[in-house]
């Protein structure tokens, strides 16, 4: 229980250190690999099953090469291609407003810092460290949080065109 409570404090001190946009930049992160987990969790699961009862629909059809079955073929796997790539926008977009939640910081952090140099006149380190802290903290911690987002988003990426790619091999077009 102690290390739980000294694991909370070292993160709680950290955020405090941050500043406020660093708790905005903190749900950003939790919502981003939420999302990220929530695609893997589909790609390794429920679209399995999906695609094999996709081609079992496909395979028993007695048509399969007219111009109407190709049409078909093309929806199916149109509408697959849509459930798959459901969220990877969102996902993207998150990824890449990480680092301006941490230019937000940097901004709000400096602000503070001239604050400081207004009030006492530029000769107390000290009072301008807390700013100083506020702008750097939250400029790292979106850099770090774009990048793990991109490690995770092109592995999901990669997952999706595989799926979508696997699929397409399984609708066959002849008898």
């Amino acid at each position: 229980m102690y290390v739980v409570q000294e694991i909370w404090e070292g993160v709680w001190g950290f955020m405090q250190l941050g500043g406020t946009v660093l708790w905005f930049l903190a749900g950003l992160i939790f919502v981003m690999w939420t999302l990220l987990a929530e695609r893997m969790w589909y790609y390794k699961t429920s679209l399995n099953k999906e695609i094999n009862g996709i081609v079992e629909v496909w395979e028993a059809r007695s048509d399969r090469e007219s111009r109407r079955a190709r049409q078909i073929r093309a929806k199916v796997l149109s509408q697959a291609s849509m459930r798959i790539n459901q969220y990877l926008p969102l996902i993207k977009t998150l990824i890449a407003l990480a680092p301006m939640f941490g230019l937000l910081g940097t901004v709000t952090g400096m602000i503070r810092v001239f604050e400081v140099m207004a009030i006492t006149g530029g000769g107390d380190a000290k009072a301008m460290s807390n700013g100083v802290s506020m702008a750097t903290i939250p400029t790292m911690s979106g850099m770090v949080a774009a990048l793990s987002g991109v490690f995770g988003f092109t592995y999901i990426e990669r997952l999706a065109k595989l799926q979508k790619q696997h699929l397409e091999d399984q609708l066959t077009i002849r008898d």
